[in-house]
């Protein structure tokens, strides 16, 4: 992959940039949609590229490993040719899925096994199989096997988790170097910074990941439960150690005010399940503020959704006609909302970046942050 910072913002660590990757190319900021199983949830591919303009998307090693597993993905030539989807694609590496299987899982340095969610079966994914696994998949970029601790670690357990993770990279490198890719293009591998809310053992396994001189590199471990401060602190003060002139991703962060926040600490990418998620929970993220769509107060307003919205449905269908959906328990109402959640945060990007390129992205998003962040 190749990575070019085009334009710095003079007040902040904001910077534009464009990512070239074996499936198109990609404007950063950037958000990537979260497609656990290989689709985007309730949203076709077609309406996810033409009305949301995402460019990539993410997917989920843990989950695809489990379904629809490895055989039917390398049969049929992987992921991209198996969902369809043509654009630039990430996985992780599912390390937080295993952190989220509390009590069915257990650490080793040989890496971790767990039980499956589904039927309770045991599987072992060292870094090694990961890195297989997601050569099998064949995301653009990849992520190496890693821990996240929870938000609240005590110092010991999150120096011993980033030892860990350290480790485990030294053999997903190790293993990039002795395999090959499967279909025909390379895959970038982006080391993890983990050490949970502690400044120095962020700064230690950072520095820890610069021998690598990796094509990008994540930011894990945050929004686990942390203070939203401490977030911002750790991303700010990671800054000046990980590499300008590469990609820097924030990991399952966040809400709208969050990927402002972090675009100006320097951050390029982003995903989150919550546009979609709270799409379907019937929530609406707006330029006037979040919309509880189910409120009886949006019964008989009869605007569009969003009439500056990219989404077609949000230009066609009205606000009253959203929530008689919901209300009424119809399925189409998850997928206009999810499409327009997805389509706001894309455009929310878009215009960070375009703030970026005049120079006025941090009065910028000092003024819009108030507004998005208020309660309709």
């Amino acid at each position: 992959m190749l990575f070019t910072v085009e334009v710095a913002d003079p007040h902040s660590y904001a910077r534009c940039g464009r990512m070239v990757l074996p499936h198109g190319v990609v404007e950063t900021p950037i958000f990537m949609p979260v497609g656990t199983l290989g689709g985007v949830k309730a949203i076709l591919h077609s309406n996810l590229r033409q009305d949301t303009q995402a460019r990539i998307v993410l997917g989920n090693t843990y989950h695809l490993f489990l379904r629809p597993g490895l055989h039917t993905i390398r049969e049929a030539g992987g992921l991209h040719a198996f969902s369809t989807w043509q654009g630039p694609m990430l996985t992780d590496s599912g390390g937080f899925q295993v952190f989220s299987l509390a009590g069915r899982r257990k650490l080793t340095e040989a890496g971790v096994s767990f039980q499956s969610h589904i039927d309770g079966s045991t599987y072992l994914f060292t870094p090694e199989r990961v890195v297989d696994i997601e050569r099998i998949i064949g995301a653009d970029i990849i992520m190496p096997l890693d821990e996240c601790p929870p938000g609240d670690a005590p110092y010991g357990y999150a120096k011993e988790s980033m030892q860990l993770t350290l480790g485990w990279l030294e053999r997903a490198q190790r293993q990039m170097r002795y395999t090959q890719p499967l279909y025909g293009y390379s895959q970038a591998l982006f080391p993890i910074v983990q050490g949970a809310a502690y400044p120095d053992l962020r700064l230690r396994c950072a520095e820890s990941m610069m021998r690598y001189d990796a094509p990008g590199y994540a930011i894990g471990g945050l929004a686990v439960g942390e203070p939203t401060e401490i977030m911002y602190s750790i991303v700010e003060g990671l800054h000046p150690v990980l590499p300008y002139h590469r990609p820097r991703y924030l990991m399952g962060v966040g809400t709208p005010a969050n990927l402002l926040e972090c675009i100006a600490r320097g951050v390029d990418m982003f995903d989150c399940v919550m546009p979609t998620r709270n799409g379907r929970n019937g929530m609406l993220f707006t330029w006037k503020g979040v919309v509880n769509i189910k409120n009886r107060k949006w019964r008989n307003c009869f605007i569009p959704i969003d009439f500056s919205s990219t989404s077609r449905p949000d230009r066609q269908y009205t606000l009253a006609y959203l929530r008689h959906l919901f209300v009424s328990g119809e399925a189409l109402a998850g997928q206009i909302a999810s499409l327009h959640n997805v389509a706001f945060y894309l455009q929310l990007m878009a215009e960070a970046r375009r703030q970026i390129r005049m120079g006025t992205f941090s009065s910028w998003k000092d003024s819009v942050l108030p507004t998005i962040t208020q309660r309709l």
